[in-house]
């Protein structure tokens, strides 16, 4: 595809319309070329039926028997039990012999929390909408309900409604609630002129938008209590038909969400009755402990305050847990903690007290406030694929073979995988191989070609081997963690781990 075909495919596309692709696929984009489709011959049809009504009708009950069969073989591994939770899925090739150096998050990630915490959120959040912002004493009576909100979804600020919204930004029809009740499809279908949301209209990872019309993506786990009381508060309102402007309606209870981590609401109630919040703590040290006895450097990077760190660090792993990190940062703020290089790290004292040194080396034992990732990296000399960052859950196997039959088994076949990734590579082109992957992971041109086109194809003319009315159907290809493969296979090393790391 050239560039002026992805251009022209990127405007159709941001218009809602949608657009096809044509692009040299069997060979290197020009040239002759191992591997390239023959161009001699009448083009075969792809797909043929007979043409009788009894034919056509057996011939699509076998190719829906078809399809339902290998369904069925994918479902079990989904919907079954056979899922492994302790299994790690690999989007890329990663080996742990070259990790040196391990950061984490602190929550979500160190600590676990109960199902509590969403409630105590929610709760908080309410009642500062109802002390400080005056909104009704009777959205008093709605409760959390954790089975409403899933992670990821999209909030129309202007047009109060909640929504799941795909990867090529379509709206997924029947997924789209104004309050606690679903948006008639041809409701949403008028609202945005189809449903498609424009690029300019969606926000970026961290919630801007250039656009007027902001579509904010709820990411993390923190996010769950914020849905749930935008549409408790939308339905009260639209229940009561009380007139109200979406928009401060959505900065308010952000405001709210805010304040209850801002005001310290959430870190008192959780030092309070520690146990009753805070989930998982042995495996957490588990983990740590593992990591502490082959050697490996530990940093953490959090939010949240050096005294609610302190006290939930002391719970999980004990008093001398600062022992285990070679760096620790509290109230980093990030994002801007990873793209604002004007904000330097400040030491804080045993009191919490922070101190005006001017930092030249992070030292292990040490407190330290704010800071930055330029800063950071300058000071510790850490870069590169030497460290792995965790910022999201807590993973309780890191177990690697290392017995000598297992390191001989596993290096005959990474010789023998490098020779079929070159002879693979000399199929399409000799010096950069398929146009669509890599060893083994989808090309940035793929990558854009499926952004921007509903259906690609070798030439134009594929488009006489189908018939005017024929319908496109994409194939569900499973994730990662939907393949009935070996790593979904239940680990038994981690009970032993987990008690040997508790015996010591």
């Amino acid at each position: 595809m050239t560039t002026a075909a992805a251009a022209a495919a990127a405007v159709a596309r941001g218009a809602g319309v949608r657009a096809a692709a044509v692009a040299a696929l069997w060979g290197g984009g020009g040239g002759t070329a191992a591997g390239r489709r023959p161009r001699s011959g009448p083009a075969r049809p792809l797909c043929t039926a007979p043409g009788t009504a009894p034919d056509m009708k057996r011939y699509l009950w076998e190719r829906y028997q078809e399809a339902k069969r290998s369904t069925d073989e994918l479902v079990p591994s989904i919907m079954s039990n056979l899922l492994n939770p302790d299994a790690i899925f690999s989007n890329n090739e990663m080996s742990l012999s070259d990790i040196e150096i391990y950061g984490f998050d602190y929550d979500y990630t160190l600590v676990f929390y109960s199902k509590h915490l969403h409630t105590l959120i929610f709760n908080a959040a309410r009642d500062l909408l109802i002390n400080e912002h005056r909104y009704p004493v009777e959205i008093r009576k709605y409760e959390y309900d954790p089975n409403f909100a899933i992670r990821g979804l999209h909030y129309d600020v202007q047009r109060a409604v909640l929504m799941k919204i795909d990867a090529f930004h379509y709206i997924q029809l029947g997924t789209v609630y104004r309050g606690h009740s679903v948006v008639p499809d041809e409701e949403v279908i008028e609202m945005y002129e189809g449903s498609h949301v424009p690029l300019e209209q969606m926000s970026d990872f961290y919630g801007k938008s250039s656009h007027g019309h902001t579509m904010k993506q709820f990411m993390d786990i923190f996010s769950l209590p914020e849905m749930t009381l935008l549409s408790c508060v939308n339905e009260h309102f639209l229940k009561n038909n009380i007139d109200y402007e979406p928009v401060h309606l959505y900065k308010d209870v952000k405001d709210s969400i805010r304040d209850v981590h801002i005001k310290g609401i959430m870190y008192r109630a959780i030092e309070a009755d520690i146990e009753k919040y805070i989930c998982y703590a042995e495996q957490t040290r588990a983990v740590l402990a593992k990591l502490a006895d082959h050697g490996k450097k530990m940093f953490l990077i959090t939010n949240s305050p050096s005294s609610f760190v302190d006290k939930g660090m002391r719970y999980i792993v004990g008093k001398d847990w600062r022992d285990l990190f070679d760096v620790v940062i509290v109230q980093a703020e990030k994002p801007n903690f990873f793209n604002d290089k004007r904000r330097p790290f400040r030491k804080v004292n045993e009191k919490g007290v922070l101190l005006w040194d001017k930092i030249h080396k992070l030292q292990k034992g040490q407190i330290y406030k704010q800071g930055n990732l330029y800063e950071f990296l300058k000071l510790t000399g850490w870069r590169g694929s030497r460290v792995l960052y965790f910022g999201d859950h807590i993973y309780s196997d890191l177990a690697v073979h290392r017995d000598a039959e297992s390191q001989l088994v596993l290096e005959e076949w990474k010789k023998e995988r490098k020779e079929m990734r070159e002879m693979t590579k000399s199929f399409f082109n000799a010096q950069f191989g398929s146009l669509f992957r890599t060893d083994q992971n989808p090309t940035y041109f793929l990558r854009r070609l499926s952004r921007f086109a509903d259906i690609y194809m070798a030439s134009l003319s594929c488009l006489l081997n189908y018939d005017v009315n024929h319908t496109f159907y994409p194939r569900r290809t499973p994730l990662q963690h939907e393949l009935p493969a070996w790593s979904d296979r239940a680990t038994t090393s981690r009970a032993p781990l987990l008690q040997e790391a508790q015996a010591k």
